[in-house]
């Protein structure tokens, strides 16, 4: 019984620290962007996502390093820095279908 739960701790601290490079790499992304792309693509504003990928950086980095990545705010970084890489990145980028 231990292992496993020794072995789920670091499954999801591990899951943490992805999330939490994927959203400061949605969130330095976000900063090398034009401002003037964003709602020209009819996406949020630049501040609004920059918002949004500083705030998951900022959870997901608490979390890993409070050692908390399991919880509901984590999801939600993840969520915000997805949706940017996902959607708003190939949008505003200017490259077509690109993702990265």
């Amino acid at each position: 019984m231990m292992i496993a739960q020794i072995a789920s701790f670091w499954l999801y601290m591990a899951a943490g620290v992805v999330v939490a490079v994927i959203s400061v790499w949605a969130l330095v992304d976000c900063l090398r962007r034009p401002a003037a792309n964003f709602p020209a693509m009819g996406k949020l504003s630049k501040p609004a996502w920059m918002g949004i990928t500083g705030v998951a950086a900022i959870v997901s980095a608490v979390g890993v390093i409070f050692m908390s990545p399991s919880s509901i705010f984590m999801i939600a970084a993840a969520v915000g820095a997805g949706v940017y890489l996902a959607d708003v990145k190939p949008a505003v980028s200017g490259k077509g279908s690109s993702w990265y």
